[in-house]
């Protein structure tokens, strides 16, 4: 089993820097997928309500024969649930929404619950934070954080708010690194988490530059990139439902980029993003 770093967050929890998610794997495939990564020695699981695998998820949790207290189990709350996020009514809908996310994970309690999307159009994301941060109070929830959210928003926070997000789950991986938002939030004690941490389609894993790194370590480039995350100080969430993958992810010790690898991973950015734009978002 590789050991992987903790990421010690604002609030004094620690989270493994490496994880598992479970985005666009179905509720059937995410038990033996969650089962075979928490046996390969995966410690964080990352689900979402959208995602419809938390019964999936919380089934593997229950048969893992981990011990709860070992274990980091990230949910998020979804957009839908009333037309207005605003007001007694919006803080309401978010209890619901954890008791129901609770409920199909079969959890007495979360590690940590995020706000999924920002929508700032609707300029309702702050009392949905002030919502999520209610939640705290009884334990089911251990820490409360944010994901796509950018840093207008992030601002708004922690002008507004007495309880600073632990961390800010975003669209993050080597063409498109989000390094001032990174930055920003190293300033502000918020922890990067990445999704989509080796990009989507196969194009990043087939980079020219990154696969004569993984060559010269006798690595695989999504090792190398994995490796670039927990060099860069990100905590990085891949998925796979194929278990040599799922290892061969985990497998990312023992070895070290140089000045030279960093200085030609930073050389692949695009800038571009693959996932919707947080700041226009607005599925419901």
């Amino acid at each position: 089993m590789s050991t992987i770093p903790s990421v010690t967050l604002n609030n004094g929890a620690e989270i493994p820097q490496l994880g598992f998610g479970v985005w666009q794997v179905p509720d059937a495939e995410a038990t033996p997928a969650v089962r075979a990564a928490i046996e390969a020695g995966y410690r964080s699981i990352d689900t979402a309500a959208i995602y419809e695998n938390e019964v999936g998820t919380g089934q593997a949790v229950a048969e893992a024969g981990v011990p709860r207290e070992e274990l980091y189990i990230t949910t998020k709350l979804w957009n839908s649930g009333t037309e207005d996020w605003s007001g007694q009514a919006g803080k309401d809908a978010v209890r619901k929404a954890f008791d129901e996310s609770l409920g199909k994970l079969g959890l007495d309690y979360v590690d940590l619950y995020l706000i999924h999307w920002p929508r700032p159009m609707h300029g309702t994301f702050l009392n949905v934070w002030e919502g999520v941060t209610e939640l705290l109070a009884d334990g089911r929830v251990k820490s409360v954080g944010v994901s796509n959210f950018g840093i207008p928003q992030l601002e708004t926070l922690l002008k507004e708010s007495s309880v600073v997000p632990v961390l800010n789950q975003v669209e993050l991986h080597p063409y498109f690194p989000q390094q001032e938002l990174r930055d920003f939030q190293a300033q502000h004690g918020i922890a990067t988490e990445a999704w989509s941490p080796l990009g989507q389609g196969g194009a990043l894993l087939a980079e020219p530059e990154l696969v004569k790194i993984a060559e010269k370590h006798g690595r695989t480039v999504t090792q190398v990139v994995l490796r670039w995350h927990l060099q860069s100080g990100v905590i990085a969430i891949p998925k796979s439902v194929t278990p040599s993958r799922i290892r061969e992810n985990l497998d990312v010790a023992g070895f070290e980029l140089d000045a030279a690898d960093l200085a030609a991973i930073a050389g692949v950015a695009t800038g571009v993003r693959i996932g919707p734009d947080p700041q226009s978002f607005d599925w419901n």
